[in-house]
C-alpha cells in the first residue's frame, strides 16, 4: 500500500509541475484567456501566412491578436478580425498590412498609424489595406523579366 501512495505522490507533483508549465508558457508567448481589447475589421486581397492568434504589431510592439478570419462571400476578400489592447487609440486614418519578420521569418499584421486626431471606434474597419506579397511571385517575376 506505501508503493501505491509513493506512486500517487510523484503523479500529483509531475501533473503540478506540467499545469506550471503550461502557465508559465502561456505567459511567456503572452496568450491570455481573457479579452481586455476592443475589435477592429479589416479587408484583404490575400491573406497567406495569417491565421488565429498571429500578432497585431504597432512600431514592433505588439498591440493585439488577430481573433478570426474568414471569406467575405460577396467581396471574396480575406476579413479579418483583430483585438487591438484597450488603452491604444489608433488613428482612423490609419493603414493596416500584412508583413513578415524576415526572408523566411513568420507573418503578422501590421497598423501604419495615420496623423488624425480622430480615434478608430470600437468595430470600426480599417479603409486601406495591404495584403501579403507573395516571394514565390516575386521570384518568378524577376526570373521571368516581367515588369508588371
Amino acid at each position: 500500500m506505501a508503493v501505491n501512495k509513493t506512486e500517487a505522490l510523484v503523479g500529483g507533483v509531475v501533473v503540478a509541475a506540467a499545469i506550471g508549465f503550461l502557465s508559465y508558457a502561456s505567459n511567456s508567448v503572452g496568450y491570455s484567456a481573457s479579452s481586455d481589447g476592443y475589435p477592429l475589421i479589416a479587408s484583404f486581397r490575400s491573406a497567406d501566412g495569417v491565421s488565429v492568434g498571429t500578432d497585431v504589431r504597432m512600431a514592433g510592439v505588439k498591440v493585439g491578436t488577430v481573433t478570426s478570419l474568414a471569406l467575405d462571400p460577396e467581396s471574396f476578400r480575406a476579413a479579418l478580425n483583430l483585438s487591438v489592447k484597450s488603452g491604444l487609440k489608433v488613428p482612423d486614418d490609419s493603414a493596416v498590412q500584412i508583413s513578415q519578420e524576415g526572408l523566411l521569418g513568420g507573418t503578422y499584421v501590421e497598423i501604419v498609424p495615420g496623423g488624425s486626431e480622430f480615434t478608430m471606434e470600437e468595430g470600426a474597419e480599417f479603409l486601406e489595406t495591404q495584403g501579403s506579397v507573395s516571394l514565390i511571385s516575386l521570384l518568378l517575376k524577376f526570373v521571368s523579366g516581367q515588369d508588371q
